[in-house]
C-alpha cells in the first residue's frame, strides 16, 4: 500500500524488502535517495507498526522537517497522477551492502574476532535481526546459536531487549556454553548483551564498551542523551576527550553529533551510532565493535563489565491532575538545587557532580506526568535522590 501510494504519486520506489532500519538508513546513501520510509513498531509490540521517515541523509526527521510534512499532509496540496506517469519500482537486498560496509570500517578487526572463534546466542525476537545478524555473525566467523531467529513478525517476546524479556537468551547462553549472548530489537537498532554467566551486561553499558574500544584507537568527542548514564562520561574524559549531553531522541545527538564532530554518540537503550558508517542506531556496527573490543582485550564478557564504571538508573514518575504544574514544579525544582549543574534544554536535569549522581525530570508528550530517571553508584543512593524529587514536587503543588 505504502509503495502504491508512492507510486501514484509519480515517484519511483526502491523497495527493500524485509530490511533492518540501519539498513534501510543506509540505503538511501546507496541510492542517493530523496527520503526513505521504514515499515516498524520499532521496539513495541507489533500492533504498533507505523511509518518511520528518513530524510536524502537516511536520518530521522528534524522537528522542523516533521512539522513541515504534517503540514504538507494537513493541507492535502497533492494529487494522483494518470496510469501512465505511474513512478516505477524496482527490488533490491542491501543486506550485503550494509554487512560489507560494517566489515569495511577500519575498526572492525575482522582478523582478531575470526581467530578468537567465538560462540555466541543470538536472539532477534523472530524480527528481520534473525535474517541480517546471523548472516553478520558468518561474516566474521562467529558461531551462531540462534534463539528465535525466524522472521515471521510473532514476537516470542515483550521486543524490547530488557532483562525480564531476554530469559531464554540468558538460559541459552548457559546451556550452549556460549561466550555472550546477543539481544536485538525488531528494529535491529537497539543492541544488548548477555554475559558467559547468563548475566545481563547492562543495556546502558552497550555504548560505553563500544566507545571505550573506539576512543582506544581514535580519540575524539563523544555524545549520548541526558538520560544516558555517566559512565560514557567517564570513560571519554578517561582519554582526555570531551563529552557532550543532547536532549533525549536519536534526532538530537546525531545533531549534537554533527555539531561537536564527535566519532560515536547514541543512547542508553542499547543505541550505538558510529559517525563515519552513517548517523543511526546501528547494532550490527556496534556487534562487530563490541567483538573486535573483546578479542583484542582477551577477557570474558563479565570481566569487560566489571571493569567499567558501576551506575545504576532508577525510573519513577509522578502523575498530576493537571499539566500545568509540571512547570511550576521545574522552576521549584531548579531553584532548590540551584547551587548545581542544571540543564534545561530537555526538561531539567541536576548533575551532583561531587557525588557522581544525577536525576533528569522530562514532561509526558501526552499525559500529564513527570517522568523521573535518577543514577547513582549504587540502586539505594538513586532512589534515594528520586524520591528527594519527588518531595519537592509534592511539597510544591500542596
Amino acid at each position: 500500500m505504502v509503495c502504491g501510494t508512492i507510486k501514484a504519486c509519480s515517484i519511483d520506489v526502491v523497495n527493500a524488502g524485509l530490511a533492518s532500519t540501519p539498513t534501510t538508513e543506509m540505503a538511501v546513501i546507496f541510492e542517493k535517495a530523496d527520503g526513505g520510509i521504514i515499515l516498524t513498531a520499532s521496539h513495541n509490540p507489533k500492533q504498533w507498526n507505523a511509518l518511520k521517515l528518513l530524510n536524502e541523509k537516511g536520518e530521522f526527521l528534524s522537528d522542523a522537517e516533521g512539522k513541515e510534512l504534517q503540514r504538507i499532509a494537513e493541507k492535502e496540496d497533492f494529487g494522483f497522477v494518470e496510469v501512465d506517469s505511474l513512478g516505477h519500482m524496482e527490488s533490491k537486498d542491501f543486506t550485503d551492502a550494509h554487512i560489507q560496509a560494517v566489515l569495511n570500517h577500519p575498526l572492525v578487526d575482522v582478523e582478531a574476532i575470526y581467530k578468537t572463534g567465538f560462540k555466541v546466542a543470538l536472539d532477534a525476537v523472530n524480527s528481520v535481526g534473525g535474517i541480517v545478524m546471523p548472516r553478520l555473525l558468518e561474516a566474521l566467523g562467529v558461531e551462531c546459536v540462534k534463539v528465535h531467529c525466524e522472521a515471521t513478525g510473532n514476537f516470542a517476546h515483550n521486543p524490547e531487549p530488557l532483562p525480564a524479556h531476554l530469559t531464554d537468551l540468558s538460559e541459552a547462553v548457559v546451556k550452549e556454553g556460549a561466550d555472550l549472548g546477543i539481544s536485538v530489537d525488531p528494529d535491529v537498532d537497539r543492541l544488548a548483551f548477555i554475559c558467559e554467566d547468563g548475566n545481563f551486561f547492562g543495556e546502558e553499558y552497550t555504548l560505553v564498551s563500544v566507545a571505550d574500544y573506539v576512543l582506544s584507537n581514535r580519540k575524539g568527542s563523544t555524545v549520548s542523551n541526558l538520560s544516558s548514564s555517566r559512565a560514557l562520561r567517564d570513560v571519554t574524559e578517561k582519554y582526555g576527550c570531551t563529552y557532550t549531553a543532547a536532549a533525549v531522541g536519536e534526532v538530537n545527538v546525531t545533531t549534537e553529533m554533527r555539531r561537536t564532530g564527535a566519532v560515536i554518540g547514541g543512547e542508553g537503550n542499547g543505541g550505538v551510532i558510529v559517525s563515519d558508517l552513517h548517523y543511526g542506531r546501528d547494532a550490527l556496527i556496534g556487534t562487530a565493535l563490541f567483538l573486535s573490543n573483546l578479542a583484542h582485550k582477551k577477557v570474558k564478557v563479565s570481566e569487560l563489565r566489571a571493569s567499567y564504571p558501576q551506575y545504576v538508573i532508577s525510573k519513577n514518575r509522578i502523575e498530576l491532575s493537571d499539566s500545568a504544574l509540571i512547570g511550576k514544579i521545574f522552576d521549584e525544582v531548579k531553584k532548590q538545587f540551584a547551587g548545581e549543574r542544571i540543564t534545561t534544554i530537555d526538561g531539567v536535569k541536576i548533575d551532583f557532580d561531587a557525588d557522581r549522581m544525577w536525576v533528569h525530570l522530562r514532561k509526558s508528550n501526552t499525559e500529564p506526568i513527570i517522568r523521573i530517571y535518577s543514577e547513582a553508584p549504587t540502586l539505594e543512593q538513586a532512589d534515594e535522590l528520586a524520591g528527594k524529587i519527588k518531595d519537592v514536587a509534592y511539597q510544591t503543588i500542596g
